[in-house]
């Protein structure tokens, strides 16, 4: 099926009403029964994601004014059920503009592009994938913020084929693993049970707003800041080919994070794959400290590679910062920090969502709840690289070049191992 791709300018709020007939439809008898669709029906699907997505993006900018992009008339409604979810969703997306205002973060503009991935039809049911490319325009409130930030981000859309010739969209839901892009509607987190961890363990971050902003740190240690920077801001979109990627095994963050350490001056420490004291990465297979996000933060702390740091604004170019969702002690989430500005705001690129240029700010203000730490990248490593022998179980054999598969109970990026439950989004 060819990609169908729809892009708008967000300037002000829409609204979704229970029924909304808003949105082109080709008849829903007229579709399959099973297999694909046409190019109307998927323009179809297109377009209401893109009203669904630009809505929550409009309730996040400081403007009343700007370009909307014009809405068909053919009919698409929402289910009962998901008109309250959404409206409710868009009202904490109203209240996190309140908290990002109150940190001193805004912004002026938004450009979306949707692209529809595929569709599965069963019956009368039509499951549909799209991919949301999104560009917010910061406001210059104190004049040296970045200009843009952006992500990327799949959703899963369910539509159901009802009498009359329409569609009834009953559920959309993120396919994406750890921090939800900004546009993503406050959801509860999922209790997860104390896993007995016994490693190393960083220190929480206060995320408290500084009276005055910390220093920039001295780029010393034998670590190229800026490459680790700039590696980040090349493939936080377009991933580096020469890398496995594990977004179907619970996530990417901690591998590109990694992957950028590494491109700024981290020597691998070969070992086995299990020890904690050890990271590298290589044909056939991995560290888990290369992977996974508690792992990782026990290898930097015990290598001491890293330091942690008492406040995430005090992070710097370079830096690292990891979050724990729902408190429970287990780390979900890894990123970096590629931009700084003179007034003490740190800017986080990642993985899982694919997002660029974040900042602190508005993470907290999608995660007030949270727990944080942040590591100040900026001691030389220990020792020298010896190759690893490649990993023995199944899936990465001795001499084979599959990567061996992450494990149950592994905490890779935004879920709890393989089979455990997805964190918040």
């Amino acid at each position: 099926m060819r990609s169908t791709t729809l892009r708008s300018a967000v300037g002000t709020v829409l609204t979704v009403a229970t029924a909304a007939v808003l949105l082109p439809a080709v008849p829903a008898a007229a579709a399959p029964r099973t297999g694909g669709v046409d190019q109307a029906t998927a323009e179809t699907f297109s377009r209401t994601a893109d009203a669904l997505l630009t809505q929550r993006t409009a309730a996040l900018l400081d403007t009343r004014s700007g370009r909307i992009a014009p809405l068909p008339r053919k009919q698409v409604r929402l289910s009962a059920g998901l008109a309250r979810s959404e409206n409710a969703g868009v009202a904490t997306l109203r209240a996190r503009k309140q908290r990002l205002a109150a940190l001193g973060e805004a912004y002026t503009a938004a450009d979306t592009k949707v692209t529809v991935d595929g569709t599965r039809l069963t019956g009368r049911r039509a499951t549909v994938e799209v991919t949301e490319s999104t560009t917010l325009t910061y406001k210059k409130i104190r004049g040296d913020e970045p200009g843009t930030t952006g992500f990327k981000a799949r959703h899963e859309l369910d539509f159901t084929a009802v009498p009359g010739g329409t569609w009834e969209l009953t559920g959309i839901r993120s396919k994406d693993d750890g921090p939800g892009a900004i546009n993503a509607p406050a959801l509860r987190a999922a209790a997860v049970a104390d896993d007995g961890n016994t490693m190393p363990s960083a220190p929480s971050a206060s995320t408290s707003r500084p009276l005055r902003a910390a220093p920039r740190k001295q780029l010393t240690g034998g670590y190229d800041y800026a490459a680790m920077a700039a590696y980040t801001e090349k493939y936080w979109r377009n991933y580096n080919p020469e890398y496995r990627k594990f977004n179907a095994d619970g996530g990417d963050c901690t591998n590109f994070l990694s992957q950028a350490l590494k491109a700024g001056g981290w020597k691998p420490e070969g070992g086995a794959t299990s020890d904690y004291r050890k990271w590298w990465y290589d044909a056939g297979g991995q560290s888990d400290s290369w992977l996974g996000v508690n792992e990782w933060s026990w290898y930097a702390l015990n290598s001491k590679r890293v330091t942690s740091l008492s406040n995430v604004y005090q992070m710097d170019i370079g830096d690292v910062m990891q979050m724990d969702f729902d408190g429970d002690g287990s780390k979900d989430h890894s990123m970096m920090t590629t931009y700084r500005s003179s007034y003490g705001v740190p800017y986080l690129t990642y993985h899982s969502t694919n997002t660029y240029r974040k900042s602190v700010a508005s993470i907290i203000a999608s995660y007030p709840d949270a727990v944080y730490y942040a590591y100040r990248t900026s001691r030389p490593p220990r020792r020298p690289y010896n190759r690893p022998t490649p990993p023995s179980r199944p899936g990465g054999g001795r001499g084979s070049l599959a990567p061996p598969p992450p494990r149950p109970g592994d905490v890779i990026c935004g879920t709890r191992g393989m089979m455990g439950s997805m964190m918040p989004l």
